[in-house]
């Protein structure tokens, strides 16, 4: 089984399951989890996690729903396979869902559009920062 880092925040405001469902979205789509790769079982990862395991079951079968894991029963819930299409819309999906936070506090400070895009870009080309 490959590494499966799941951070919790019990603080967020956000549902549990749908931390864990957008933590497993978010490292399929940036490649950190592929096909194949075993997810641990709910208890296992309700054990480790301090969750109740239907809360990871309800996740898991959000994720089979969608399309990112597939579940077998008797055997370990692996990441599906994914066209090279869908891996694309995949990242673009998971951009905006990061990004829309940022959008909202652009709004709220009255930032222009252009303004924001010109601080992303000096984000992105500046060297990386010690605590990135």
């Amino acid at each position: 089984m490959v590494p499966f880092l799941c951070l919790l925040d019990r603080h967020s405001g956000e549902p549990v399951y749908r931390q864990i469902v957008d933590q497993v979205r978010f490292q399929v789509a940036s490649g950190s989890l592929t096909a194949g790769d075993e997810l641990p079982s709910t208890r296992a990862f309700g054990a480790e996690h301090g969750v109740n395991p239907m809360t990871v079951s309800k996740a898991y079968a959000e994720l089979e729903r969608i399309g990112v894991i597939e579940r077998r029963p008797g055997l370990p819930s692996v990441v599906a396979a994914q066209r090279p299409e869908e891996s694309a819309a995949n990242v673009q999906e998971e951009l905006r869902r990061v990004l829309r936070p940022s959008v909202t506090v652009v709004r709220q400070l009255g930032v222009e559009p252009e303004e924001a895009v010109r601080v992303l870009r000096g984000l992105l080309d500046a060297p990386d920062q010690p605590g990135d």
